[in-house]
């Protein structure tokens, strides 16, 4: 589960077209470094979920973290300017559980990782 950390303040300052131009960028960014078989698809607003799988647990958070510095490296042209995005991560590792359940994990984890600081990736639970 991906955030994008204090995405309301950039729709209130900068407008919904930038909101918009951000979550383009966003999604191709964290396209460009997922591999083929993952997946990334919006769930509402600025919150993402990411299907890695098979990949136990050091795989994950690699790919993960491939994700949030890709977005984190350099800012994102909106209008006439430019904008430093960072995302909060949340992930966990099946182990049998209901996709409800991996979803409410991944979400957990990603809460955690705004208790954090935010732009960082958090694993919950899982093997």
């Amino acid at each position: 589960m991906l955030d994008i950390d204090h995405f309301k303040r950039v729709n209130d300052t900068h407008g919904h077209a930038a909101g918009d131009a951000v979550l383009r960028e966003l999604a191709r960014r964290s396209e460009s470094v997922l591999r083929p078989y993952d997946g990334l698809g919006r769930l509402g607003g600025e919150e993402f979920l990411i299907v890695v799988p098979g990949a136990r647990r050091e795989e994950l958070r690699d790919v993960l973290e491939r994700m949030r510095a890709a977005i984190a490296e350099r800012p994102f042209a909106i209008g006439d300017g430019v904008l430093a995005v960072t995302v909060s991560i949340g992930g966990v590792v099946s182990a049998g559980e209901s996709a409800d359940g991996l979803i409410a994990g991944a979400d957990d984890a990603m809460y955690a990782a705004k208790a954090r600081g935010r732009d960082c990736v958090v694993l919950g639970g899982g093997r």
